[in-house]
């Protein structure tokens, strides 16, 4: 049993998947070590065929702990089998180039990143996500969905009222939408 004096100990549901590796050398244990693929859950599919996949537990830690709750997202390129840690930042910059290429369509995407986080199902929204195209970036699909996980993690790893989840990195794109109002008039 666990004593109340061991560290790192977590009650949760795990999914396991049975591998079996007999001990070999160092350099032949090390090799089919590093063999072993990636687990993640595929969370959504893009119309260019890539997907948007999460680890979880992601492997954050705070004040020396592990968040339990932490997962990360990737956009996994089945092509190629190249995975992307998108981030916030990424996103971000995405948004405000586009806005030099067309500030209206910018404001429009904004308005549907809204939606989303507000709960809306990007799904739901095909016809007016399709209808946007930019000649840079990432398709307005991909930061939609992609949003739509990295605020369920924001909102697992900083739990409101203490923290404000999702709302972290709401606070760009909402400076971002406010400063292309401004242009526009």
């Amino acid at each position: 049993m666990y004593s109340k004096e061991r560290k790192n100990v977590y009650k949760h549901k795990i999914k396991t998947i049975d591998v079996n590796i007999a001990n070999c050398s160092r350099d032949n244990f090390t090799e089919k070590l590093l063999e072993l693929p990636y687990l993640m859950y595929k969370v959504e599919s893009l119309l260019d065929g890539r997907e948007i996949v999460v680890n979880k537990p992601g492997g954050k830690r705070s004040f020396g702990k592990v968040i339990r709750e932490d997962f990360m997202v990737w956009i996994h390129d089945v092509s190629n089998e190249m995975l992307w840690l998108i981030s916030h930042k990424d996103i971000l910059e995405d948004l405000k180039s586009k806005s030099s290429e067309s500030r209206g369509k910018t404001l429009d995407l904004i308005g549907l990143m809204e939606k989303v986080f507000n709960g809306e199902e990007p799904l739901n929204m095909m016809s007016e996500i399709s209808a946007l195209t930019f000649d840079n970036g990432e398709s307005p699909e991909l930061l939609l969905k992609a949003y739509k996980w990295i605020w369920g993690q924001e909102d697992c790893n900083y739990p409101k009222p203490k923290y404000k989840g999702r709302e972290m990195s709401m606070e760009g794109v909402m400076e971002l939408k406010m400063k292309l109002i401004e242009l526009q008039s």
